[in-house]
């Protein structure tokens, strides 16, 4: 997915001279060509992340399209008064992209573990919060961000992901994407989940059971009707996330749900209330937290 959003900002940077990216200290063998190609919208701040989106906001204020670019911690929580005033508060236009969802680095223990991010990016007011799945949807979504005006929070992985999409159409900010047809189970993912989630749609297609898999790279502005066109299906719902199950994908479809009137069997999947306190990869963490395990076909089949 980075490579993919260095390589869709490149293009999109020829077209318009008011793009500018700016990165707090990262970006070694990332943006070099980006530096090379446009050395007069591209700056390094150094560890520095509150001076970076003030420098983002007043570049905005500029006419700039601004990216500020980090590991997800520092460009979301170091920063949050910046975020939530100079950005937010006065509705500029930058966009705030940051890497490692979930425990995609998780050997770098709790500070660069992004567990929560989407639950405050959300809720602030005025912010767009995308959370592509994969190349295709983290190349649709950036040019999105380039189309329309105003804050966004970009949640991406890293590198190595495989493309999920076979049907290649235009991604909207907002709607949600129907990977696989189902009557028996709807799952919703969001972010790094969505190849996990496509493994288990593969391994119960082979059991007989049809799932509905909805990819959702739009966490904040969200499709009610859509989600309500769901609910009304009346099957058995699962969300699926790398991220707090407070605040995060499940919460948002739980608030739908709750106000839709309706009752549903529905189930969170996601990390619990807690840190993580060891070191290892993001397989290794979900392994030793217990979370983001398929459920037994018998929780849905009851």
């Amino acid at each position: 997915m980075r490579t993919t959003f260095v390589n869709t900002l490149t293009e999109l940077a020829r077209k318009d001279e008011r793009i500018f990216l700016i990165t707090a200290d990262m970006g070694f063998s990332v943006f070099e060509g980006f530096r090379e190609e446009f050395p007069d919208r591209f700056l390094n701040t150094g560890i520095a992340e509150q001076n970076t989106i003030g420098i983002a906001a007043g570049l905005a204020l500029s006419n700039k399209i601004v990216y500020a670019y980090s590991i997800i911690p520092f460009i979301t929580m170091r920063c949050f008064e910046q975020i939530r005033l100079d950005l937010a508060y006065n509705n500029t236009n930058v966009k705030l992209v940051g890497v490692g969802a979930g425990f995609t680095y998780g050997p770098m223990g709790s500070s660069h573990h992004a567990i929560e991010d989407i639950a405050i990016m959300r809720s602030i007011p005025n912010m767009t919060v995308l959370c592509p799945g994969d190349p295709f949807e983290t190349e649709e979504l950036v040019k999105r961000s380039y189309e329309n005006y105003g804050p966004m929070y970009i949640r991406l992985g890293k590198n190595g992901e495989p493309t999920i999409h076979k049907n290649k159409n235009r991604i909207e900010i907002g709607d949600p994407i129907t990977v696989t047809e189902g009557n028996d189970l709807i799952i919703l993912t969001t972010s790094n989940t969505l190849e996990l989630a496509k493994n288990w749609v593969d391994e119960w297609s082979d059991e007989g059971i049809k799932v509905n898999l909805v990819s959702l790279p739009t966490i904040k502005p969200i499709n009610v009707p859509s989600i309500q066109k769901l609910i009304d299906r009346d099957i058995p719902m699962i969300t699926l996330e790398e991220h707090s199950i407070i605040g995060g994908l499940g919460s948002t479809i739980s608030e739908i749900i709750a106000e839709s009137g309706k009752g549903i069997k529905f189930k969170r999947l996601g990390i619990c209330d807690s840190f993580s306190h060891h070191v290892g990869g993001s397989k290794f963490q979900r392994k030793k937290l217990n979370i983001l395990q398929k459920p037994d076909k018998s929780w849905f089949f009851k």
